[in-house]
């Protein structure tokens, strides 16, 4: 049974660059998890110290329940792959992908059975006499892959390896890689700072800032439930709209401010949240582009619709991406095309975007924190619109 543990590790460069700080997770066995992050929040690093190849300052790495935080990288049974596909371009493809089975001194009758079934799989048997110059970017990859599946290793651990790919090489990548996952059994730590490789690959997702877990959980829970304002903001696409806000919750009714926006919101959904009681609170409100429809002209002034002008429209076939600039934020919506015409609004013209007071998020502006979810029981077309994608 193949797993890993990372329990508490930190790694300090120099006297104060802080890459990781007491990280820990767990990678069951047969599992596919990502560590998702922008740059510099120290997911290589963590991934560089699971395979031995950095030390950390405190904490353990535990590999099949065995805690090998200080042993030397080939007594770990961890392979892995980078962003850059490092092929020797000397040898034959056969030979890049035998490589680290002669580093075993494997019987050839063997080697030479690994490299052909990973090939077949892989789908580069007719590749296997010719040098990495004549591959393809996407050919590369795959040997390079192939070069870490054939060792069977306990433990697969993979550094952004399609992020150099063109888009659609990535998109067919993603799907090579679930399948590849479930035909080996592997047990797979993936790092990636695209939130659609993780989303729809993923089993669970770790996200990463600044070298600190900011939440762990599956594709659904991260996009439905995010445990704070960057964990919302990063994860999805289009991103969500953030904007700071004043909650007034003096009267009969709770409204949220912002300019000269008015949102009403609805009393039971306020009271389910961790907003606590007081008058008036600072907070950022925080509404996924899904979410947002366009109101009709009469509608405009009204409460629950954010008026202002069309900064900027990008139609994408079957949807536009609508920019509306709004008290000095922009609002970003996604309109779905209908069948009979495309949604089109010349740039500043006035429009008005509604908003479903209980398909919003309110977090706490000193320290992130979510207080309130949306509540996506009742929007089915939206929520499908915006996590069809993603796996169940």
């Amino acid at each position: 049974m193949a797993g890993l543990r990372v329990d508490g590790i930190a790694k300090v460069f120099g006297h104060d660059v802080r890459a990781v700080c007491d990280l820990s997770f767990e990678v069951a066995d047969q599992e596919f998890v990502f560590l998702l992050g922008p740059s510099g929040a120290g997911k290589t690093t963590t991934l560089r110290t699971i395979a031995g190849l950095e030390q950390p300052d405190s904490g353990r790495v535990l590999i099949n329940g065995r805690d090998m935080t200080f042993a030397a990288p080939r007594e770990r049974n961890v392979a892995m792959v980078y962003d850059k596909n490092s092929l020797y371009p000397h040898l034959s493809v056969f030979e890049n992908m035998a490589y680290p089975l002669r580093l075993q001194r494997l019987a050839e009758p063997e080697l030479r059975e690994r490299v052909m079934g990973v090939a077949k799989i892989l789908q580069i048997e007719r590749l296997l006499e010719r040098r990495p110059r004549e591959l393809s970017g996407g050919q590369q990859q795959r040997v390079a892959i192939g070069r870490m599946l054939v060792r069977r290793a306990d433990l697969f651990l993979m550094d952004e390896p399609i992020s150099h790919l063109d888009a659609k090489l990535r998109a067919h990548m993603r799907l090579e890689f679930k399948k590849l996952q479930r035909e080996f059994k592997a047990t797979i730590l993936y790092v990636s700072h695209d939130q659609l490789e993780a989303m729809t690959m993923g089993d669970r997702i770790v996200v990463m800032n600044h070298g600190v877990v900011q939440q762990i959980g599956t594709p659904r829970t991260i996009f439905d439930r995010p445990a704070n304002r960057f964990v919302a903001g990063f994860v999805g696409e289009p991103s969500m709209n953030i904007v700071d806000c004043t909650l007034d919750d003096a009267g009969s009714t709770a409204t949220l401010h912002f300019g000269h926006q008015r949102l009403v919101l609805q009393r039971d959904w306020l009271d389910a949240s961790d907003l606590g009681k007081g008058p008036q609170r600072e907070l950022s409100l925080g509404i996924r582009p899904q979410h947002l429809k366009v109101a009709s002209r009469a509608e405009h002034g009204q409460p629950n619709v954010i008026t202002g002008v069309v900064y900027a429209a990008e139609t994408l076939g079957s949807e536009t991406i609508l920019d509306v600039e709004a008290d000095g934020a922009i609002f970003r919506a996604w309109i779905k095309n209908s069948a009979l015409g495309h949604f089109s609004a010349g740039i500043g013209e006035p429009i008005g975007l509604q908003v479903d007071p209980g398909a919003i998020y309110l977090f706490d502006r000193d320290t992130g924190a979510t207080l309130a979810f949306a509540d996506l029981s009742h929007l089915d077309d939206a929520r499908m619109t915006s996590i069809s994608s993603f796996p169940h």
